[in-house]
């Protein structure tokens, strides 16, 4: 199956219009490939939380929502 592109469109100035342009020029790709390389790059490079990291394991496991508000459930801990 082939990995469908969405159209997006943004403004730039006109001077990293123009850097686009050479660099795609240079590369001898398309304006879009390199805009989508470097979205990846900083898509990658950053950091992400733990939240988002885990998102998909919250409300996975049944239980207490809060063990440490229950005191049976701390009993012998530490010990």
């Amino acid at each position: 199956m082939q990995n469908r592109m969405r159209t997006v469109s943004f403004k730039l100035p006109a001077d990293l219009d123009q850097a686009l342009t050479e660099l795609a020029r240079r590369r001898r790709s398309s304006r879009s490939a390199v805009v989508r390389e470097a979205l990846e790059r900083l898509a990658v490079s950053q950091p992400r939380s733990v939240t988002a990291l885990a998102g998909d394991l919250v409300g996975s496991v049944e239980g207490p929502g809060d063990l440490s508000t229950n005191r049976k459930y701390m009993a012998g801990f530490g010990e």
